[in-house]
């Protein structure tokens, strides 16, 4: 806070204007401060469980930062969590105070507060709030209640006592697959890990990063916290939807980013390909080859030949760069992990010339375990493993994960935690192997995996990586545990099949196209050629299409945009079964 002073700290929309207002590090030292003296002259203090349901703003933060400051623990929800999951890890954590942010979470939120034996206040983000009930507050009264000069010697007092070994924060991983569990990380977990980063990548305090994932995950909020171990800028989205739209506005150097980011991307930008007339397709055609000789390159630490730099200029000037304008005038790295991705995605973009830094990680290694190094990394990898963390392969090809990063245990759920923490070694659940360049490749995750009534295992991500690859699919999620073959459900990319249809002279409403017999043999022939490769039980038999892609509004992704496949099989039981 010294060093930078007035200097901008955080950045986000003016709802009123559009424009982008700014805070300064005195300023988010100062309001985070209050909500420190707040909470104490409440009663809460070293151990205090305090939630935050809220989607990204400045307020998230500044809060985080307040409850951290006194001991605290931050328990954060994803913005889009049900009633049923705001119980669940309120329950079990047994919270007095809920941090709530829009009206729709407000809702949610006051529900439990009527529900719940222990939560006590809510306090809202908001200018107003729709409840005189006098359990609720806004945000301004609420820092309020700290502003007595007492209070300063007892955040003092407490802040002295904070220590490395402290519990910072719960965080409740998804629930792919069953019951939610909290992953204890500590303040050294953190801190730690902000030391490996400074050895693998080229942050500085002249960086400005879009913080657009929620930061109730992991990912989001360890880099978030890496930025101000920085000094960079960070920029607030409180709607993840409008993303491509505000990077132009917000220029920033860096953002974290997912696959389904990419692919939705990748779609767009092949939408509109196809509308192309055939000159101005052979011209990008040229430019994303001539891109790919140098990416190619780049990712073996080569230098080009004067003639690739000279097309490359020329590439870059008709096409690459408009390309990369996409995501505003100056993003330079885009970390990204969360789930597999295509290697021709990769490709793809950083034939652009973007670099797209791919990763693994987990909530339980307080994110990053591998990642690309700027100077060499396989496509077909994680990249390399992070300075002084140590991963092994077991024998049955599950990955494990030992350091300082590594959590504590899962909250109240000690079999839980002796079932993956086993000799200082986290035990992931994913497969893979490490590479002759040593980097990480992660080839399936081993609890995803289902058996055929023939007894084949067949891994879902590898079939549905390979179909994902169409362009004319947008989603596509595997089936056949315990079954004689595997089947799909697929959201085709409907730009692109409506183009098709209009060629055939096929009706384009969506209802009509998606049952009509010649797009599902049109996309039947597409899924044949791709799966010649696979073994005979490996490829998919029957399909069915879908009017509407999976999302985390209707429960088929999670908050991080991973195929929820037990509930998305629930859901789609019947035409499941249809199929065989």
């Amino acid at each position: 806070m010294e060093k930078y002073g007035s200097q901008d700290f955080y950045r986000y929309k003016n709802n009123n204007n559009g424009t982008y207002d700014s805070m300064s590090w005195e300023q988010v030292h100062l309001e985070s401060k209050r909500v420190s003296k707040a909470l104490l002259s409440m009663g809460f203090g070293f151990e205090s469980n305090i939630g935050i349901f809220s989607n990204n703003r400045p307020e998230w933060s500044i809060t985080d930062y307040g409850i951290l400051a006194i001991r605290s623990v931050v328990v954060p929800f994803f913005g889009t969590a049900s009633k049923d999951q705001l119980k669940y890890i309120s329950d079990e954590t047994q919270m007095k105070i809920l941090f709530v942010g829009d009206e729709e979470q407000f809702e949610k939120a006051f529900w439990l507060l009527n529900q719940s034996d222990t939560l006590e206040n809510l306090v809202y983000f908001g200018d107003s709030i729709s409840s005189d009930d006098a359990r609720c507050m806004n945000f301004e009264d609420f820092k309020k209640l700290g502003d007595l000069a007492k209070f300063d010697l007892h955040y003092d007092e407490t802040f002295e006592k904070a220590g490395p070994d402290d519990l910072a924060t719960i965080i409740y991983t998804s629930g792919t697959t069953g019951e939610p569990k909290g992953v204890m990380l500590t303040h050294d977990n953190f801190m730690y890990c902000f030391g490996l980063h400074d050895q693998r990548l080229d942050v500085t305090d002249k960086d400005v990063s879009m913080s657009f994932l929620p930061l109730s995950h992991v990912f989001e909020r360890t880099w978030s916290f890496y930025m101000m171990h920085c000094g960079a800028v960070n920029v607030f989205l409180e709607n993840p939807k409008t993303v491509i739209n505000e990077l132009p506005l917000a220029n920033p150097t860096l953002m974290c980013t997912v696959p389904r980011f990419f692919e939705k991307t990748h779609e767009g930008i092949l939408a509109e390909y196809e509308k192309w007339p055939g000159i101005k397709k052979r011209i990008f055609d040229w430019s994303i080859a001539t891109g790919h000789k140098l990416s190619e390159l780049k990712s073996q630490n080569k230098e080009p030949g004067l003639t690739l730099k000279l097309k490359y200029k020329f590439s870059d000037a008709l096409v690459l760069q408009k390309l990369r304008k996409i995501f505003g005038n100056n993003m330079r790295t885009m970390p990204c992990s969360g789930a597999a991705i295509r290697p021709d995605l990769l490709r793809f973009f950083h034939a652009t010339g973007l670099f797209i830094n791919y990763g693994y990680g987990a909530t339980e290694t307080t994110a990053t375990v591998a990642c690309y190094k700027t100077s060499e990394y396989e496509f077909e990898s994680c990249g390399t493993i992070m300075p002084e963390i140590e991963v092994g392969i077991d024998g049955t090809r599950e990955i494990k994960v030992k350091g300082r990063t590594v959590f504590k245990g899962y909250y109240k759920k000690p079999k839980e935690t002796e079932a993956v923490l086993i000799d200082g070694w986290y035990y992931t659940g994913d497969e893979g192997y490490l590479s002759s360049k040593n980097n990480l490749v992660m080839t399936d995750r081993m609890r995803d995996l289902f058996k055929t009534s023939g007894g084949k295992y067949v891994s879902p991500q590898k079939v549905e990586l390979l179909l994902g690859q169409d362009k004319y699919i947008e989603q596509i999620i595997t089936f056949g545990d315990n079954r004689k073959y595997i089947t799909a459900l697929i959201v085709p990319a409907m730009e692109a099949l409506k183009w098709k249809a209009t060629q055939l002279g096929i009706p384009t409403d969506v209802e009509k196209m998606i049952s009509h017999e010649e797009i599902n043999l049109f996309i039947q022939k597409r899924i044949d050629l791709l799966q010649e490769a696979l073994a005979s039980y490996e490829r998919v038999v029957k399909f069915r299409l879908l009017k509407e892609p999976f999302s985390i509004e209707n429960k088929g992704l999670t908050s991080t945009l991973k195929l929820k496949r037990r509930i998305i099989a629930e859901q789609f039981k019947d035409l499941i079964e249809s199929m065989y």
